[in-house]
């Protein structure tokens, strides 16, 4: 059952899969972007939703779109006093954290011999060490209450090298994550937090839009066997999935949204 349907018999417990649950969603100002999108399905879900972005504004908007008692705050999660300082300000608020989405991130369409000193560093700070002390920020928390779900937004292109629009030092950051994701779900298990993460393949988001000729989007569509661009919705349910206690049993994994386009 999609958000925005009318719940019917066991249709109404589908759209509490969150119902009580507090939920951080970073890098999600954006109307068309993963995050964004991620934050609406959880708050359809029963979640309360606080939503980090360097963008202040428009993360109170987004917050303020989800609904009442949404909070929207400005954090840059590659400062992790900043990351802490944002997670003790919500748990003072809330009094837990049940859910994080590592979704902040940025790409840069550079060839190997393109990328400078600064564009390595920019790439791998926001999309690899954001995760970490977003990540760090919040397990204490998670720890003391013995509970807690953390979703990484890696990419297909850490796993097939390169994607349609980051460079290599993005499919490196991605990968990272991969290997990140994995060595804290092995050591947060026993407190029992969960981490995995999400690949996504070719998305219709602000990232991709307007940037493709037609015969680039025909060229990508001929490689997926579903056919069509995935919608940031795609994405969302997955990071709902993997949130929510349907997927009790699953950490460490990496789950591919990619319409069979990488199939290994």
């Amino acid at each position: 059952m999609w958000p925005g349907s009318k719940p019917q018999g066991i249709g109404s417990r589908i759209l509490s899969l969150l119902k009580d649950k507090y939920a951080i969603v970073t890098g999600a100002a954006s109307p068309r972007g993963l995050g964004r999108a991620i934050a609406q399905m959880f708050a359809d879900h029963g979640a309360t939703v606080a939503i980090l972005d360097l963008d202040r504004d428009g993360a109170q908007a987004a917050a303020s779109d989800l609904g009442n008692n949404h909070i929207g705050l400005a954090c840059d999660v590659t400062d992790r006093a900043k990351c802490v300082a944002t997670v003790e300000e919500l748990l003072g608020r809330w009094g837990r954290i049940d859910i994080l989405v590592n979704n902040a991130g940025i790409t840069q369409p550079l060839k190997l011999m393109d990328i400078a000193p600064e564009n390595y560093d920019a790439v791998l700070d926001v999309n690899l060490r954001g995760t970490l002390y977003a990540s760090q920020a919040v397990v204490p928390a998670m720890r003391q209450r013995g509970a807690g779900a953390i979703v990484n937004l890696s990419s297909v292109s850490a796993q097939r090298g390169g994607g349609i629009f980051g460079g290599p030092h993005y499919s490196a950051a991605k990968a990272g994550i991969l290997g990140l994701t994995k060595a804290m779900a092995r050591e947060l298990a026993p407190d029992g937090i969960r981490v995995n993460a999400i690949c996504p393949g070719f998305i219709a988001t602000d990232i991709t839009a307007g940037k493709l000729t037609p015969e680039m989007h025909e060229q990508i569509l001929a490689g997926i066997p579903m056919g069509r661009a995935g919608a940031a919705t795609d994405v969302a349910g997955c990071a709902l999935f993997l949130a929510s206690e349907l997927s009790a049993y699953c950490t460490g994994s990496e789950v591919d949204v990619n319409g069979g386009s990488l199939i290994h």
